[in-house]
């Protein structure tokens, strides 16, 4: 019998390190900066952190799922140059929604094991405060009395016409589906806080992030880019929305729905940020001497109804042990978004997962799901952890909305 979905399995390819920018809430110290310019910001880093040359690589793969600006069309390309890639190596953009930034991984293996390059920057950047207020009605004019079609593309993205639902509702679809309740996930997001805090304090999330500052992407013969920080601030190093939240503060909290679980607190936060990596050959990082971070071993996609389109990471978990011969306990570390709390809840019962592997260092309820980021933001973090803790194997994951999921599997190679 066939898998559903598909699945890549990868011989022979590396990250060979990572990094991204602090997470900032929504309409806050990155609000005003170009999801381009968060991207060159992180590509750049990455390469540095890596200690790879700009020349080396032969792909670059970005994601960025909402226009943050009218440059949108150009941003992997810029992102790409003004990080110091050749002018002759092309760019593309991936989208794949909350499952964008695996998509980048899993893209760069498939360029890397077909040959196509030695080296690829991958890059996932959102600004989700610079999401547009947008009208698609209207470029033939407004007529006398008609309505007016300007709406907020970031809340109506959430609405999935198919199913006649929102992203929060399919939540709370799981909430019923696998008995749920509103305690459970209010004490799951309480300890997500606690882990990011926890994380934060012990400096291991600093270990993954390069500080934002005002300053000048130069490129010979175009027009310089930047970033300029606003007010009095001259670095921007920390993630903002975590901080300690016992649960009793988050039951004051009222649901989005009523009688529902989900409210403000327990969901996945809004951020603006960027997250890169380079990922390459093992040949490549034998030639030149790296100590990759991980191997990414495998990836797999799948999907499932649009109506519980939350539960996506535990089929395309499930399909990733399958097909490379693992078992849910042999996997050490998972990190799977947090795009609601009932939501990873219900992944959790769905696989049997010991949630105590979960989300070690705080999740996205707690630090932030930027969208094309998150896929690679959770996969460097995961890395790190692994590395951090001696374990093996892990699992970076995420659902996507419309009714998909997307895993990553990744080794240790220390």
């Amino acid at each position: 019998m066939k898998d559903n979905g598909f699945f890549n399995l990868f011989n022979d390819v590396v990250i060979l390190d990572g990094v991204r920018t602090p997470m900032v809430d929504y309409c806050g110290a990155l609000g005003h900066i170009s999801p381009t310019d968060l991207g060159i910001k992180a590509a750049r880093a990455a390469l540095a952190r890596a200690d790879v040359p700009a020349e080396h690589i032969g792909s670059v793969v970005t994601g960025n799922m909402s226009p943050g600006d009218f440059d949108q069309f150009f941003l992997p390309r810029h992102i790409g140059l003004y990080a110091g890639v050749p002018l002759e190596v092309p760019a593309i953009m991936a989208q794949r929604i909350c499952g964008t930034g695996f998509e980048l991984f899993r893209q760069a293996g498939e360029h890397i094991q077909g040959c196509a390059c030695e080296a690829v920057l991958v890059v996932g950047t959102e600004s989700m405060t610079r999401n547009p207020i947008v009208a698609f009605d209207h470029r033939t004019g407004f007529k006398l009395g008609a309505p007016v079609g300007f709406k907020d593309y970031l809340w109506e993205a959430l609405q999935d016409p198919a199913a006649g639902i929102n992203m929060i509702q399919t939540a709370e679809n799981l909430a019923k589906k696998y008995g749920i309740t509103r305690e459970e996930v209010d004490a799951f997001a309480s300890s997500s806080f606690a882990k990011a805090v926890a994380a934060q304090e012990s400096g291991f999330l600093a270990g993954e992030i390069v500080p934002v500052v005002t300053e000048k992407f130069e490129l010979e013969g175009y027009k310089p880019r930047g970033i300029r920080l606003q007010g009095k601030a001259t670095e921007l190093a920390t993630d903002t929305h975590a901080r300690l939240s016992p649960v009793e503060v988050l039951a004051k909290l009222r649901p989005v729905y009523e009688g529902g679980v989900q409210t403000g607190g327990n969901s996945s936060a809004l951020v603006d940020a960027a997250a890169a990596a380079v990922v390459a050959s093992g040949a490549y990082a034998k030639t030149y001497g790296k100590k990759p971070l991980a191997r990414v071993v495998a990836a797999a996609v799948v999907g499932v109804p649009p109506e519980i389109m939350g539960i996506g990471p535990a089929p395309a978990i499930r399909l990733l042990l399958s097909r490379c011969g693992l078992t849910l306990d042999q996997i050490s570390r998972f990190e799977i978004n947090e795009a609601q709390g009932a939501q990873t809840l219900a992944v959790g019962r769905e696989l049997g997962l010991d949630l105590s592997k979960l989300n070690v260092n705080g999740g996205a309820i707690a630090l932030g799901h930027p969208l094309a980021a998150t896929g690679v933001r959770l996969t460097i973090t995961l890395a790190r952890e692994l590395r951090r803790s001696q374990q093996r194997w892990g699992i970076s994951s995420a659902c996507v909305g419309g009714g998909q999921g997307i895993a990553l599997l990744i080794e240790n190679p220390q």
